[in-house]
C-alpha cells in the first residue's frame, strides 16, 4: 500500500501558473537541454519546509525513441534526477544556497507507476534535514512523484554543496 501524500494537493491551485518556470528554473539549477528535468514550480512552504514541482513529460524527450520502443517510459533514474533538481533549486532559491547542490545519496525509492508522454508528473518535496557546515550544506528530501493523483515513485534524496 502507498504511503500518504506528504501535503495535501487538494489545497493547491494545480492549474496556477507557476510561481518560477522554467527560466527562472535555469537561473538557479545548472542543469540545460536533455538533463533539464524541472519545468515549474507551483507552490513551497518555507516554515514547513514543503515544495510543489512539476515536469511535463512529452514526445520530445531524449528517451523516448529507445525506451521502450512503441511504450515510451520514463526512466526510473530520470525521475529520481527530476527530484535531485527540485532539491537543488529549493535549497538555492528559497533557502540561498551558494554554488552548487550535488547529489550526495539516493534512499528507499520505490516505483509504483509507469509515467509516460503527455502526462505531468508533480514532484512533492518535504526537507527533512538541513545542515549548514563550513565544509558544505547537506540536505535530505523526501520526495514523491505523482501522476494522476497516485504516487508514481517515492524516494529520499540527499544533496550536498559542492
Amino acid at each position: 500500500m502507498p504511503p500518504p501524500l506528504l501535503f495535501d494537493l487538494s489545497k493547491i491551485d494545480l492549474q496556477a501558473k507557476p510561481l518560477f518556470d522554467k527560466e527562472a528554473i535555469c537561473k538557479v539549477n545548472p542543469q540545460r537541454f536533455e538533463m533539464q528535468q524541472l519545468d515549474g514550480v507551483l507552490w513551497y512552504d518555507e516554515k514547513k519546509h514543503l515544495i510543489l514541482g512539476y515536469k511535463d513529460v512529452t514526445e520530445k524527450e531524449f528517451w523516448v525513441r529507445g525506451h521502450i520502443p512503441g511504450r515510451p517510459l520514463m526512466p526510473g533514474v530520470i525521475m529520481v534526477e527530476a527530484a535531485a533538481q527540485l532539491l537543488s533549486f529549493f535549497v538555492k532559491q528559497i533557502y540561498k544556497e551558494e554554488g552548487f547542490i550535488g547529489f550526495a545519496g539516493i534512499e528507499e525509492t520505490k516505483f509504483r507507476l509507469t509515467v509516460e508522454p503527455g502526462q505531468r508528473l508533480y514532484l512533492l518535496g518535504h526537507i527533512t534535514k538541513y545542515k549548514r557546515r563550513k565544509r558544505g550544506t547537506h540536505v535530505t528530501t523526501a520526495i514523491q512523484g505523482v501522476v494522476g493523483g497516485a504516487i508514481a515513485f517515492e524516494t529520499i534524496v540527499s544533496g550536498m554543496g559542492v
